[in-house]
């Protein structure tokens, strides 16, 4: 095995130029560091990307998820099909809204949204289905609508990990349902923290602001150099999920490289499935015709014939200087919602095998291939050779 890298290497790294940093001052030197016109700015550039008809930029997904569901309608006693294999933020949400987030199992190979186990679980309390693009990989988009329509609910999709991903050519955030992306900084693109809520028409955008803002039915920028007095109404209760023009600064700069950052990933990513061809992991299948994955992530599952478990992996590369994480640890194996829902691993079988065998990689653009083979080595004779490795 080779000896440990000079420089450590994380899964994640942001990539923020001379342009986002002069932005960023004009924005410090402007004295307007709250929601401003960079934020309008970056809306309309974000709903041209994606193709969303009305788009609202939030202080996070999670913030998306949020306002999403009480554009559903979600209450106390409602249900909410959500991934066992994903992030606290998802389950979190509906909790918070007074709703019990049902627990679906997942596709063996993609990890995703396992819609066949999904129909077994709908009742007449069920309003919402939430599937997520794990790692950027889209979803099939034309079963979630079939799923949708066919039972009558709102599609509150996570988007976390997959701006610019596509399906069928359309990007998502342009499929008609409420959806949600992240700006944090291991993201795709980053402002530092953020994100942006897709909604369906204008009077779901005009809500979002208000809700965003504590409900306040005009904004410090909207209320800006009218000369009108300074007053405001509150129709609803809100939250205080605004993105700021600091955050936008960064983000309008960013989103102009997105295209050319996920074809560096993909390239990336494609490269470690011929380094990894041998090594005894389950490689990331490849996305469907006319899907774009967006890469966010490259995740594989040790084999459980490879001569070491995936925990002892993460402690092999460590050592050689190289980071990993495990992204799935399986909602209903958290104490809260294992607890509060008497759930088992057996439930959900299939969620509960990534807990034990998946593991992320370092993937972001600005690797190169000499630092994919460096952890496809290392990973290799790791699960090849056991402890002796290390």
């Amino acid at each position: 095995m080779k000896p440990p890298r000079d420089r450590f290497l994380g899964i994640a790294r942001p990539d923020l130029r001379d342009e986002e940093i002069d932005e960023l001052v004009d924005s410090i030197r402007s004295g307007w560091l709250t929601a401003g016109p960079k934020v309008d700015r970056f809306e309309q550039a974000l709903a041209t990307y994606t193709g969303a008809g009305h788009l609202r930029c939030l202080s996070s997904c999670t913030a998306g998820l949020t306002l999403a569901l009480r554009l559903a309608g979600v209450e106390r006693g409602d249900e909410v099909l959500v991934p066992a294999n994903t992030f606290a933020s998802c389950a979190n949400a509906v909790e918070h809204a007074g709703a019990r987030p049902v627990l679906v199992d997942s596709e063996p190979e993609t990890g995703l949204l396992d819609l066949a186990h999904a129909e077994q679980l709908v009742t007449p309390r069920t309003r919402v289905l939430m599937p997520v693009h794990l790692g950027g990989r889209p979803v099939d988009m034309d079963a979630v609508a079939a799923f949708r329509d066919r039972h009558g609910i709102t599609v509150v999709e996570d988007a976390a990990h997959a701006l610019g991903a596509e399906w069928r050519g359309r990007r998502l955030g342009s499929w008609g349902n409420l959806c949600s992306f992240s700006f944090h900084a291991t993201k795709n693109i980053t402002t530092f923290e953020g994100g942006a809520l897709v909604v369906r028409d204008e009077a779901e955008a005009d809500r979002v602001r208000r809700l965003a803002l504590h409900g306040l039915d005009r904004s410090a920028w909207s209320r800006h150099g009218t000369g009108a007095p300074d007053r405001y109404d509150v129709p609803e209760p809100g939250f205080k999920f605004g993105m700021t023009d600091v955050s936008a600064a960064v983000g309008l700069h960013q989103l102009k490289r997105l295209d050319g950052w996920i074809e560096r990933r993909d390239l990336l990513a494609r490269h470690y499935d011929e380094c990894l061809a041998g090594a005894p992991v389950e490689l990331p299948p490849p996305a469907p015709d006319g899907a774009r994955h967006a890469r966010h992530i490259y995740a594989v599952l040790v084999r459980e014939d490879a001569a070491a478990t995936r925990d002892e992996l993460v402690g092999v590369l460590r050592a050689r200087n190289i980071g990993s994480t495990v992204h799935f640890h399986g909602l209903h194996l958290q104490s809260y919602y294992r607890d509060r829902y008497g759930l088992r691993p057996e439930d959900l079988p299939v969620a509960s095998d990534w807990a034990e065998r998946s593991i992320t990689l370092p993937l972001h653009p600005q690797m190169t291939e000499g630092d994919v083979e460096d952890v496809a080595e290392a990973v290799s004779a790791a699960l090849h050779r056991g402890r002796a490795a290390a």
